[in-house]
């Protein structure tokens, strides 16, 4: 089933530009913002889809308008603005 929008069940999750080029990772899910890590090594992978990855400095937040669907994969985000 796809969405428009993050929950917390989406930590780990690739996150995709409109190419399906994989930018980054859920590192986790706050008040419905989701922070992504651009450069997650398979340490930080792993500890997200086992839900021990809390968002750092290194973590950007993500524009609910950027994204574009949710799916059980991934977080495809929409064409650059």
């Amino acid at each position: 089933m796809e969405r428009d929008h993050v929950t917390d069940d989406d930590e780990g999750k690739a996150v995709v530009d409109s190419l399906g080029q994989k930018i980054g990772m859920i590192s986790e899910v706050k008040s419905g913002t989701a922070y992504v890590n651009a450069d997650p090594g398979i340490t930080d992978t792993i500890r997200s889809k086992l839900g021990w990855a809390d968002a750092d400095q290194d973590d950007y937040p993500l524009e609910k308008n950027r994204i574009h669907t949710v799916t059980d994969d991934e977080v495809r985000l929409k064409d650059d603005f």
